[in-house]
């Protein structure tokens, strides 16, 4: 099974190159020589929550053949996502949180969207819900998606707008050993830190991707560096592997056997 997980496309009707970047982050995924199985979008899918960008939103997305999983960031509009793409599975009323069971990794999409907050909660509802889910089928391995990731960054300004609930999430996940991993976004950085028994990774936006100036976390100084996307790759045998790719055309080339990596 492949997984590709996009995150925080920000499109956004007075910037259309957010929108031409999403499309270039589709055809990438297209020409993949394996295609993946689903793609994960790990929210701020517009940049206002307005349904013209919405419209552009899915427009981008239309060539996809395969199914796309989709959860809120903080830039989204939970209600108009909702009458777009209505939970596929099992889920938690009220929130765009749900169970996907069609592969042979779980797919479980958590909805952090705090209204009007810039950063994200899990309460004890939604955390009641994914106890309940994970406890249903404690012996599938499982993958969690969400839009803000359950870990500090060490960048006073991006941590201001974390996760309420990280704590209460990671005893959540605690006790249950078949989440083998959690993906997020809203960093627009790729971080991978440790969390309960697994790992965090979170995937940068769709355009670029953030290169901090950890001598300044109070603020958010940053270099542009080309976007990055997320491959998970999942076997029964080796378990889950992530990679990270450059959304970009390039030509696939063949080493043969005795060619040295420097050539």
């Amino acid at each position: 099974m492949l997984l590709a997980q996009l995150s925080d496309p920000h499109v956004d009707r007075t910037r259309p190159h957010k929108a031409a970047a999403l499309r270039r982050a589709v055809a990438f995924l297209l020409a993949l020589p394996q295609p993946p199985d689903a793609v994960l979008i790990t929210g701020d899918c517009t940049d206002h929550g307005h349904p013209d960008e919405y419209d552009e939103f899915e427009a981008a997305l239309e060539p996809l053949p395969m199914p796309v999983f989709v959860v809120p960031g903080n830039h989204d509009d939970r209600a108009e996502l909702l009458s777009r793409r209505p939970p596929p599975g099992e889920a938690c009323e009220g929130f765009m949180q749900y169970v996907v069971e069609d592969f042979p990794l779980r797919l479980i999409g958590l909805d952090t969207h705090w209204p009007g907050q810039g950063g994200g909660e899990l309460c004890a509802r939604r955390l009641t819900w994914l106890d309940e889910v994970l406890t249903q089928a404690s012996a599938r391995p499982t993958l969690l998606f969400m839009h803000h990731p359950p870990v500090q960054t060490g960048l006073q300004v991006l941590d201001d707008i974390g996760l309420r609930g990280h704590a209460e999430f990671c005893a959540v996940v605690a006790q249950h050993p078949q989440v083998v991993r959690v993906v997020a976004g809203h960093v627009h950085l790729p971080l991978t830190a440790s969390f309960a028994h697994t790992i965090v990774m979170t995937c940068p936006g769709t355009d670029a991707t953030f290169q901090p100036d950890w001598a300044q976390p109070d603020k958010l100084v940053i270099q542009y560096q080309p976007p990055l996307t997320l491959l998970h790759r999942w076997t029964a045998a080796g378990g889950l592997t992530s990679f990270t790719a450059v959304p970009e055309s390039a030509p696939w080339v063949t080493l043969h056997d005795g060619q040295r990596w420097a050539d």
